[in-house]
């Protein structure tokens, strides 16, 4: 999940800046409150603008002649932003008529700041256009954490994320399961300058647990605890808590996360004294929130402490212009142990499936076809031969095919009955899908879950 729109970002950090403004003291203003890593290139008539020079954002002031009433910073923005679509516009006025303001937006700004600047609010602009920019052009060598994807969904994501550099509340990311919530997590984290990242995914721990696997425990304050532990809460101090899947957290468990959210207080259990810890929670859901909600699953005071501050993460299905990158990217990742790549027709054959498990079934699907391709490039028939579902009548399993040819020894008892034929369903599933993240979407089930029955049933999923 990574651009690749800016050449010049791969060698160095320096982000160009375009002032366009007939204020001499807006220039020296902005010369004074700007620092490093950008750098400013100040015009003060619209006919010196270098439209075809590569800049990373512009400052565009609506009237650049004294004494006119024209908006001609609205051309200028429109002919910046033809040159150069990429580029980051803030429109700026003392006009706050709402019909310039949309007009601005409408040729290409994406915000507008009011006259008389605040060095604060351009300050935190320019931070926020920043954060863009990086998680843009993201080194791809494996260095840094990066998002695939050029598409109209992803560049809205990037924009989303970087929007929420430097914000300190509680952000909810929802979206569809293997679509991308902990990348997003993580990326949120790796643009606030090197700060702890601690993940947790909520399903993997027992509701006992969730206590003191959040805020800690003292020696002996219950059987087991034979030494002091910290919690997650506590070791993510100074930086995030990413508690993923928050949807399987019992209703039990909510409200003490609750408490934790609205006062940053934790008192390990078994402990007289409680302390405060500044972190900021992330918390993922591949469930809505508010659906749960309304069925009586989660507290409603707790979605309204979590969703003040929302990603919401498109499936694959809505954005398959980012397959064909995010294809190569994970063929890439087998290199060097298998030297192949995609033909135009085999990217082809990828966009046309649905990909219910989204990206994390279209990585294994290439893990997959990396290793079974029998030449040095993936075809559409390679493709089509992995992806070609093999219903569950192709290979009836006993209880199915028992059920079909009406010879069920009833003397088995239900139990029995009903926990084969659920193992047939979920062998036949997992045929069809070749992935558990999206077996448990189509079962609308817990992963967790589905991975218990997996093993209570002793079901091979290499053999399938």
């Amino acid at each position: 999940m990574c651009g690749r729109d800016d050449p010049s970002m791969k060698t160095h950090r320096a982000f160009h800046l375009l002032v366009v403004d007939d204020d001499p003291l807006i220039h020296q203003s902005l010369k004074l409150c700007v620092s490093a890593p950008w750098k400013i290139t100040s015009v003060s008539k619209k006919e010196l603008v270098p439209y075809t020079t590569f800049f990373h954002a512009a400052m565009v002031d609506m009237h650049l002649t004294l004494g006119s009433k024209e908006p001609e910073g609205v051309g200028v923005i429109e002919r910046l932003t033809k040159h150069n679509p990429q580029l980051e516009v803030v429109a700026m006025s003392g006009d706050l008529d709402r019909q310039l303001m949309e007009q601005c937006l409408k040729v290409g700004a994406q915000r507008f700041l009011a006259k008389p600047l605040q060095s604060e609010e351009v300050l935190l602009v320019l931070n926020k256009i920043e954060a863009y920019w990086s998680i843009r052009n993201l080194d791809s060598q494996g260095k840094s954490l990066s998002w695939v994807g050029a598409g109209p969904a992803s560049q809205k994501i990037k924009k989303s994320i970087a929007d929420l550099k430097g914000e300190t509340k509680t952000i909810l990311i929802e979206g569809e399961t293997g679509c991308g919530k902990e990348v997003a997590a993580r990326l949120l984290n790796q643009q606030e300058n090197e700060r702890p990242f601690v993940s947790v995914n909520i399903s993997s721990i027992p509701e006992n647990l969730f206590e003191s696997e959040l805020f800690g425990h003292v020696k002996g304050a219950f059987t087991g605890a034979d030494q002091n532990k910290i919690g997650l809460a506590e070791a993510a101090h100074g930086g995030d808590l990413f508690l993923d899947e928050i949807e399987a957290l019992p209703l039990s468990q909510q409200v003490k996360l609750l408490r934790f959210l609205e006062s940053g207080e934790v008192r390990r259990v078994g402990a007289k004294d409680s302390f405060h810890v500044q972190t900021r929670v992330i918390v993922a859901s591949n469930q809505p929130l508010k659906k749960l909600v309304a069925e009586g699953k989660f507290r409603e005071d707790l979605y309204f402490r979590l969703c003040g501050q929302r990603l919401e993460l498109a499936p694959l299905r809505e954005r398959k212009e980012d397959i064909a990158d995010l294809a190569k990217t994970f063929l890439e990742q087998e290199r060097p142990r298998r030297n192949k790549q995609f033909t135009e027709d085999g990217l082809a054959a990828l966009q046309k499936y649905s990909w219910p498990g989204n990206v994390r079934e279209l990585k294994r699907v290439c893990e997959q076809i990396s290793l079974t391709s029998p030449l040095p490039f993936i075809r559409a028939e390679d493709v089509e031969a992995l992806l070609k579902p093999e219903g569950p009548t192709q290979s009836p399993s006993s209880g199915m095919a028992a059920l079909a040819a009406g010879s069920i020894d009833f003397n088995r008892g239900l139990s029995a009955l009903v926990e084969e034929f659920e193992a047939d369903l979920i062998r036949a599933c997992l045929r069809t899908y070749k992935d558990v993240e999206a077996a448990s979407k189509v079962f609308k089930v817990s992963r967790s879950n589905l991975y218990k029955k997996i093993k209570d049933y002793k079901i091979d999923e290499d053999g399938l």
